[in-house]
């Protein structure tokens, strides 16, 4: 049990997908402009990635490796992965299209989003059992999300802030991505 703690928190905290391995920016710096379009884009990654690992591990584990067919391994990620994103795609646009329509193009993207693929791939480089794998997908899912819900309400902050005029927009928005990074650098070393 505590190894899968350590896990879970390792993944949200230290081990970071958006804040410390630098995967998953395009959403991040695109969708956190507002907190419930952040929100619903973590949840949203949250599930693909879990459902993915569901997948996944089985396919890598009973089919793959037992054929010597591992090279094989990032497209069929990759094609799970679209699948499920065809799924949540659907059932936001069904269930809550305001939504659908904040996320926009970053929605879809889901599927060539590194930080879904990353996870995957991780949990076999780890060697990680099928539970360890579920519960590294949930803290990273988790850990991309509190990430993107923080830099919404930093974002907001400088919605408001006298800015010079030089680095107002994009330049701003960078060195606040940087400065939330460093901060997730202080869970460094808390777990290993």
């Amino acid at each position: 049990m505590k190894s899968l703690m350590v896990i879970l928190l390792a993944a949200m905290l230290t081990d970071n997908f958006v804040l410390s391995k630098f995967m998953g920016i395009c959403p991040f710096l695109g969708v956190s402009k507002k907190l419930d379009s952040a929100a619903g884009m973590g949840i949203s990654v949250t599930f693909v990635m879990i459902c993915a690992t569901l997948v996944t591990y089985p396919i890598h584990h009973g089919i793959l490796v037992p054929n010597g067919l591992e090279y094989f391994d990032t497209v069929l990620f990759i094609l799970v992965i679209a699948l499920f994103v065809q799924l949540v795609e659907t059932m936001i646009k069904k269930c809550i299209p305001s939504l659908y329509k904040s996320l926009g193009v970053y929605l879809p993207l889901i599927t060539t989003n590194c930080a879904v693929l990353g996870v995957t791939v991780l949990n076999i480089d780890n060697n990680y059992s099928f539970v360890q794998s579920i519960v590294n997908a949930l803290g990273a899912g988790l850990g991309f999300m509190l990430s993107l819900v923080i830099f919404s309400g930093v974002r907001k902050k400088l919605e408001y802030a006298d800015i010079p005029e030089t680095f107002k927009g994009v330049p701003a928005t960078l060195i606040a991505a940087s400065i939330v990074s460093i901060s997730f650098m202080g869970f460094s070393g808390l777990f290993s």
